[in-house]
C-alpha cells in the first residue's frame, strides 16, 4: 500500500509526535528522519500521506499530525512491540503489584498496575463465576420480611430481602436453611433449581415457596458479578490531548458509570487470542477518535473468564503500553489460578 520511503517517514512522523505532541514539519522530517530526501520531495510524500488519510494538517500549524487511520497502520504494520521476555524490570514491577490473594483484590490491583504504568485509566471486567454457594441463612426482620445471607465458595457475602405473605417462624427458617446447606451446598443455583422441582414435592407448601423465593433471589445476588473495575479515571482528566475535548470526556465519563458500553467492548476483547487494540472510533464504544483501547483476555485455570485493559490518548507510547497490557493478563491469570 505503501512503499518504503512512505512507510518510513509515516513511522518517524508518529514516533516523533507520540514524544512531543506537536505537529511534524517537513523540515524535521529531512533533517532527522535519516533519508537523503529534499524537504521537497518529502512534501511531496507527505501530499500523498496526507490523499491517503494517514495524517492530517492542523489549522494553526503546517506540519502533520497521524490520524486514527495513520495509528492503524503504524500499530499493525510498523511497530515493534518490545519483547516481555526482555522487559525483567517490567514484568518485575507488575509482579510486585499482582500476587495470590482474595480474587477481587487481585482485579483490583490489576486495575491500579494498568493505570499506573501506563499513566492512563486501567480497566478489569471482573471474571464471571458460578453462581454457586457454601453457606445460607434466614434472618427473620418481619412478618413479611426475611433477610437471606449467601456465602460464596471464595467467602463473599451477598445479602438479600425476600418478602413473604407467610409469617414464617425463625424455628422454620433455620429449617429451611439446614435443608439447603445440608443437600445443595457447593452447586450453583441453577442446578437447585432443577432438583428442587421434584424434591420440594415432599416439603410442605409454605416450606417450598421459601426454598424456590430463596433459588430466584440467590441466582439473581450471585449473577450480579459482571463488574468493571476502573483506576486512573482522574489521569485522562490531566492528559492534555483528552481533556481539550471536555463535551466527549464528559461522555467517556458517563460510560464509565454505566459501564454498559465499557462491558460490551471488553467482552469483544475477550472472544479474541492475545492483545486487541481499538483505535479511534473503531470499537463505536468509545465516543472520542482521539481515544485508544488496549485489551487482552486474562485466564483461570486456562479458560478465558474476562477482559483488562488501558485506556488512553491515541498519541500514546505503543511499544510501552502493549507489553504492559499483555504481562498484566498473564500475571493476573497465574494469580488467580494460584488462589
Amino acid at each position: 500500500m505503501l512503499d518504503q520511503r512512505a512507510q518510513t517517514l509515516l513511522k518517524f512522523l508518529v514516533e516523533r509526535h507520540i514524544a512531543d505532541g506537536q505537529p511534524v514539519g517537513s523540515r524535521v522530517l529531512s533533517k532527522f528522519s535519516g533519508l537523503e530526501l529534499s524537504p521537497a520531495t518529502i512534501r511531496n510524500v507527505m501530499a500523498d500521506l496526507e490523499e491517503m488519510g494517514f495524517i492530517a494538517s492542523p489549522h494553526t500549524s503546517a506540519g502533520r499530525v497521524p490520524t486514527p487511520r495513520g495509528y492503524r497502520f503504524f500499530v499493525d504494520t510498523l511497530l515493534t512491540a518490545r519483547s516481555l521476555d526482555g522487559d525483567a524490570p517490567l514484568q518485575q514491577q507488575v509482579e510486585d503489584r499482582i500476587r495470590p490473594d482474595q480474587p477481587q483484590r487481585v482485579i483490583s490491583a490489576a486495575a491500579q498496575v494498568l493505570s499506573n504504568l501506563s499513566q492512563f485509566a486501567g480497566v478489569v471486567m471482573s471474571p464471571r463465576r458460578v453462581s454457586a454457594f457454601r453457606h445460607v441463612e434466614f434472618l427473620r426482620l418481619s412478618e413479611t420480611r426475611i433477610l437471606l445471607i449467601i456465602v460464596s465458595p471464595d467467602g463473599d457475602v451477598q445479602n438479600r430481602i425476600l418478602f413473604s405473605e407467610h409469617p414464617y417462624t425463625q424455628s422454620q427458617l433455620i429449617e429451611a436453611a439446614n435443608f439447603l446447606n445440608h443437600h445443595f451446598a457447593g452447586l450453583s443455583f441453577e442446578e437447585i433449581r432443577n432438583r428442587l422441582r421434584s424434591e420440594l414435592q415432599e416439603l410442605r407448601h409454605e416450606m417450598s415457596t421459601l426454598m424456590e423465593a430463596a433459588v430466584e433471589a440467590g441466582s439473581e445476588a450471585m449473577s450480579e458479578d459482571d463488574n468493571v473495575v476502573i483506576s486512573g479515571e482522574r489521569n485522562l482528566l490531566e492528559n492534555e490531548d483528552l481533556s481539550a475535548n471536555m463535551d466527549k470526556l464528559r461522555q467517556l465519563f458517563a460510560m464509565f458509570d454505566k459501564k454498559t458500553g465499557l462491558l460490551q467492548l471488553l467482552d469483544i476483547s475477550g472472544r479474541a487470542q492475545g492483545v486487541q487494540i481499538f483505535i479511534g472510533g473503531e470499537s463505536q464504544l468509545v465516543p472520542m477518535d482521539d481515544m485508544t483501547v488496549i485489551t487482552a483476555p486474562y485466564r483461570v485455570d486456562g479458560q478465558i473468564v474476562g477482559t483488562l485493559g488501558v485506556i488512553g490518548p491515541t498519541r500514546m507510547a505503543y511499544e510501552r503500553v502493549i507489553p504492559i497490557v499483555d504481562i498484566t493478563a498473564k500475571l493476573l491469570s497465574n494469580a488467580l489460578s494460584q488462589h
